[in-house]
């Protein structure tokens, strides 16, 4: 059975409370599309008022990132627990740029995708490997090995999402082939049936990476493509809509 669609935008480290406007032609799409679900991630400042512009518009908010810990001494971080109160429904953990920037490891990841579980948020984990390890002919396997040591046991359909982001396809213009999208998204959820059973066939999977209107409808029709998550096309609505459109 098909999962249901999600269309998430990842806005990284971009915008500011009069980008928010661009919600509600979000969220008119998103009700147009209702078989769809949308989110948007914004910097941690905007959570709260993203949130309340959101109310109504059929958008779900998300973090970009949170710590594993509850509380405690960990100047200019942010507890899952903290990410929910202010208004996000989900966190993406994970995401290659703070694999690479800021050196986090499958374990870290692990532990925060749990925390966030813990906390009642979905956790979208984020997987995928360098142009270095495909050209090598390792990227399913790389990209096996952070699933087994990132997503939690606790993971199901209503509590994790994956989303396969190749390193090298990230902001770059370049995607893989439908082939090797199919290839990778196939092993992934294979994989996550070796490590949540029966209930790896209900976390959906999103592909990552340079997903802009003009292939999105291509990659959201392959097998196993569950939705999207997307970065720089999901700053303007007038690039966001056709992409969500496309997954309806």
């Amino acid at each position: 059975m098909a999962l249901r669609k999600l269309v998430a935008g990842n806005w990284k480290m971009n915008g500011d409370r009069a980008a928010l406007g661009e919600l509600h032609a979000i969220g008119a799409a998103a009700r147009a599309t209702s078989q769809v679900d949308v989110a948007i991630c914004p910097p941690f400042t905007l959570i709260s008022a993203a949130a309340e512009v959101a109310e109504g518009e059929g958008i779900s908010i998300g973090g970009q990132d949170c710590h594993a810990n509850a509380k405690g001494a960990h100047t200019g971080c942010v507890s899952a627990a903290m990410v929910k109160e202010a208004g996000a429904a989900l966190v993406i953990v994970g995401h290659s740029e703070r694999r690479t920037d800021q050196g986090e490891t499958d374990a870290d990841v692990h532990a925060k995708a749990a925390a966030a579980i813990a906390a009642g948020l979905t956790a979208v984990v984020c997987v995928g490997e360098t142009e270095a390890e495909r050209d090598a002919g390792r990227a399913v396997a790389v990209v096996e090995a952070q699933l087994e040591g990132s997503v939690p046991r606790e993971g199901q359909g209503v509590n994790l999402v994956i989303a396969y982001e190749p390193v090298w396809a990230i902001g770059t213009g370049r995607t893989p082939s439908a082939a090797d999208v199919a290839e990778m998204h196939a092993a992934i959820r294979a994989k996550l049936g070796d490590v949540l059973g029966g209930e790896g066939a209900n976390v959906r999977i999103l592909y990552g990476g340079s997903v802009k209107p003009g292939n999105a409808a291509e990659l959201l029709h392959i097998a196993d493509v569950d939705g999207a998550l997307v970065g720089g096309a999901s700053l303007k609505a007038a690039d966001f809509v056709p992409i969500i459109e496309a997954a309806g």
